[in-house]
Parts: C-alpha cells; sequence; structure tokens
C-alpha cells in the first residue's frame, strides 16, 4: 500500500487537475509548432551520413552508423513480429528538428511545446523529485537540467551527442557493447538512425538519492524517434533513473525505436524505472539490456501502458559473481492494442539472482502476450531465480499467451516458475458494487490491487501517475466488460 504523507493530499489534487480526461486526451489532438528541417525518404548511406554531418559526430560513430546501415539492409524482419504490416519505414521522418534551442529554464522552450510538458505536470515532479531532467522532443533534446549537486560529486548528465563530442573514449566502451545493433534488425536500424538519448556516468562510491528523469515526447505523426540512453554506474555507486514516454493524438502513426543500456560495475546499484503512455497513434520498439559485474544489482521497472503496438523484453547479463536483478513488468492491454512483452535473464556468474514479476491486464478485446526467457549457464553455481506471470482477463473477447522459456546448465541451480491466468471475477464486482461503486469503478479498483505489488516500490509521484492513467484507461472505455 502506498502511504500518504504531509503534502501528499496537495499532491493528488495536482494529479487530478493535470490528468482530467481520458487517456488519450491527456495531451490532446497534435498541435503546430516551428520546425527546424527533417530528413526523410529511402534509408541510405548518403540519408546517414547526413544524420552524422548534422550532429558533428566523430569519424568512429559515422563508421558504427554506417556498419549498423549493412547489418539492417542484411537481417530479416523477426518472425514473431505482429501487428506492424502497416509500418514503412522508408516513407518516415527519420531525423525532425524543432525550432528550439536548447533551454535551461521552461520560459525557453517555446509554448506552443512547452504545454505538452506542462499538461503532464514535469514542471512541479522535477522541481519535487528530481535530481536532473533531461526532455526530447521529436529528435533533439530541448531541455536538459540538472542541480549542481550532481556537478559537484562529478557525475555526467549530457544529451548523448554531446557525450559523444566531450567524453568519445567513455561512450565508445559502451555504446552497442551491452546490446550489440546485430541482434535483430530495428536495433540496427536503431544504431545507424539513432538520434538523442542521455548518458549519465555516476563516478566510484557515489549514491545519487534523488532520481534523473528523461521524458520523450513524439510530436508528430509518420515520424521516427530512435533515442539511445546509455548509464554507466561505477564501483559502490547507485542511480535511479526514469524514463517517460508520450504522444497526443494525430492521424497516422508514429514509430518509436529506441534503445537503453545500463552497466553497472561492481558493487554498484541501477534502477532504472519506465512509464510508457503513449498514444495509440504510437508503434512501440525499445530494446533493453542491463550488463551486471560482481556483487551489483540491476533493477528494471516497465509499465506498459499506452501504445498501439508494443515489442520491450527489460533483459539483465549477470556477469559477475552474486550479482542480481529484479524485473517487473505491468502491462495494460485495451481495445485494439497488442503488447508483447517480457523479460530475460542471463545468469553466468555463481551465486547469482534473479525475481521476475509480470502482471498483465487485458480487456476489450485487447491482446498481451508474455516472452520470458531465463538462462543459467554451467559455470553459474548455485543460481536461484523466482519467476511469476499473472494475466487478468477482464472479458471473453481478450487474449493473453504465455511462453516461458528456461534452459538450465547447472545442476545446483534453484529455479522457481509460476503463471497464472485468470478472470475477472463476479463476486468481487457484486461486492463491490454492492458497497456503493459504480461497474467500472469496481474494476478499476480490482486491476489496481492486482497491480499493487509492482507499483508500491516506485517514487509515490509516479505510483499516482501510472494509477491515475490506469484509472483513466477504463473510463475510456467505459470500465470494460
Amino acid at each position: 500500500m502506498i502511504s500518504e504523507h504531509s503534502g501528499e493530499k496537495e499532491q493528488k489534487l495536482q494529479l487530478k487537475k493535470t490528468f482530467s480526461g481520458g487517456i488519450e486526451e491527456i495531451l490532446g489532438l497534435a498541435t503546430k509548432y516551428e520546425k527546424s528541417f527533417e530528413i526523410k525518404g529511402k534509408i541510405s548511406r548518403e540519408l546517414v551520413e547526413e544524420i552524422s554531418r548534422i550532429k558533428k559526430e566523430p569519424e568512429w560513430m559515422k563508421r558504427l552508423r554506417l556498419r549498423a546501415l549493412e547489418m539492417y539492409e542484411k537481417l530479416p524482419s523477426p518472425k514473431w513480429i505482429r501487428g506492424i504490416e502497416d509500418l514503412d519505414v522508408d516513407s518516415l521522418i527519420h531525423y525532425l528538428k524543432p525550432e528550439a534551442s536548447m533551454a535551461r529554464s521552461w520560459d525557453e522552450i517555446p509554448k506552443q511545446i512547452r504545454a505538452y510538458y506542462e499538461k503532464l505536470g514535469l514542471p512541479e515532479i522535477e522541481q519535487r523529485v528530481l535530481s536532473g531532467l533531461s526532455l526530447q522532443f521529436e529528435s533533439e533534446t530541448i531541455y536538459h537540467n540538472y542541480k549542481k549537486l550532481l556537478e559537484e560529486k562529478g557525475v555526467i548528465m549530457l544529451p548523448m551527442e554531446e557525450a559523444v563530442n566531450k567524453y568519445p573514449d567513455l561512450v565508445k566502451s559502451y555504446f552497442t557493447r551491452v546490446f550489440p545493433f546485430s541482434e535483430h534488425k530495428y536495433a540496427a536500424l536503431h544504431a545507424a538512425l539513432w538520434s538523442g538519448g542521455v548518458f549519465v556516468y555516476v563516478p566510484k562510491n557515489v549514491k545519487i538519492k534523488q532520481p534523473i528523469e528523461a521524458f520523450f515526447l513524439i510530436g508528430s505523426a509518420m515520424e521516427g524517434q530512435f533515442e539511445h540512453t546509455l548509464i554507466v554506474a561505477d564501483e559502490n555507486s547507485y542511480i535511479h533513473f526514469i524514463e517517460g514516454c508520450a504522444a497526443p493524438i494525430y492521424k497516422g502513426y508514429s514509430f518509436h525505436d529506441g534503445m537503453v543500456e545500463l552497466y553497472a560495475h561492481r558493487s554498484a546499484h541501477i534502477k532504472f524505472s519506465t512509464i510508457q503512455n503513449w498514444s495509440s497513434n504510437v508503434i512501440n520498439f525499445n530494446n533493453k539490456r542491463g550488463i551486471a559485474e560482481e556483487n551489483a544489482v540491476i533493477e528494471w521497472f516497465e509499465g506498459s501502458i499506452g501504445s498501439r503496438v508494443t515489442y520491450v523484453y527489460p533483459s539483465t547479463i549477470l556477469k559477475g559473481n552474486n550479482s542480481r536483478t529484479t524485473i517487473y513488468t505491468v502491462t495494460l492491454s485495451l481495445g485494439n492494442k497488442l503488447k508483447d512483452t517480457g523479460s530475460k535473464v542471463y545468469m553466468l556468474g555463481r551465486n547469482t539472482s534473479a525475481k521476475i514479476v509480470n502482471k498483465s491486464v487485458v480487456g476489450d478485446g485487447g491482446i498481451n502476450v508474455y516472452r520470458g526467457l531465463i538462462r543459467v549457464n554451467k559455470e553459474a553455481d548455485k543460481a536461484v531465480v523466482s519467476s511469476s506471470c499473472e494475466n487478468l482477463i477482464l472479458d471473453n473477447r481478450s487474449k493473453a499467451y504465455t511462453y516461458p522459456h528456461i534452459q538450465v546448465f547447472s545442476n545446483s541451480a534453484v529455479i522457481n516458475h509460476e503463471a497464472k491466468t485468470g478472470k475477472l471475477g463476479e463476486n468481487q464486482l457484486f461486492y463491490l458494487m454492492s458497497r456503493g461503486l459504480t461497474e467500472g469503478e469496481a474494476k478499476s479498483l480490482v486491476v489496481l490491487g492486482f497491480l499493487e505489488e509492482v507499483l508500491v516500490d516506485l517514487p509515490f509521484e509516479y505510483a499516482s501517475v501510472l494509477n491515475k492513467v490506469i484509472q483513466l484507461e477504463f473510463e475510456k472505455y467505459g470500465g470494460i466488460g
């Protein structure tokens, strides 16, 4: 249960004011804004080189892009991909720069663009909760600000393009090394076209108490967004990074193909939380992986609420002895939505441990697919895994599929996997409605109770936002059922 302390009632009122309509109406219709220039057309060597030239990249990054392009052209589309038959990558705008310089204060952001973030309550959240905030609109970072304390502790927090030029050796050591672009076609596409994202380096023995957030917004139809986030936590350090995503309503669709790479050195701890709230115009791919060295910890929280189609599988490689990971995923598939999500854990070191909890809610004809991979290598003595996958189906038109894949090559491993699929209980609804709740309110309450286990560790502001957008989804679909 999320406890309420002084000041939280005021925050709840602010959230209620901020989210006053259905989830599709949070940002409303896309508004016109001034654009600087765009790059579109068939993906080619010339197009990729043009993006690199605009960003004034070093030669090594341009070569990386071109190698990724060659891989993209060679690789077939993954056979398990469904629901993107209308996606024509060559017809997209691959790079779109708004008429906005990098801002350090909210007043410097163009009014039409700033309005989106104000509707989401980000200025207030930054002031109350965050140690740093980066905003990306379309293909470029338009706002980047952090507290002086980060600089005093030697923390590097930069837009990715700036980090590539300012710290080339450091970035080069990790960029697409955690998640190689050769793994599938859309990872290669990302590496060829990437633009935006955040680089964070936390020095040894530095622990950042307040989270850092990056928020990504797609404001136009027929656009591709390809941000790259790279977080490196040096020995015995700690960071909590929050990723937010949203889009207004527009005709047509847009394509998101981002990447997140985490590297936790010895005894470091990285927590990465995502609240994905794309509008139903967005096709969403997100490539996420972390590597944990000896005694390191990587935590993932994936809250997948919006988008038309989503493919995302937070993954951890437990490379070092005594390393551990937790992966919590929440997916909501209501209406004409397909969510293909899950998790992957590769256990290489001795005495490693993993806890995986997946909660999925499907209704109004939605589809959810869970794919989980657990691989325990022969050398991974005494590995321990607890894996749980639960689906809550709200009606007879919705579907949930579970595909766990467990590969164990160590005789000393202890693996516990549990999967449950159930329907909304009529007795639960009857009891709640007899206490004065409407059917929609009763269903929303049951769902929030079902998800509580994975929401409890989020900062209050973000747990409240996630609770609210889930409730609004039920309002949009009339309670479901």
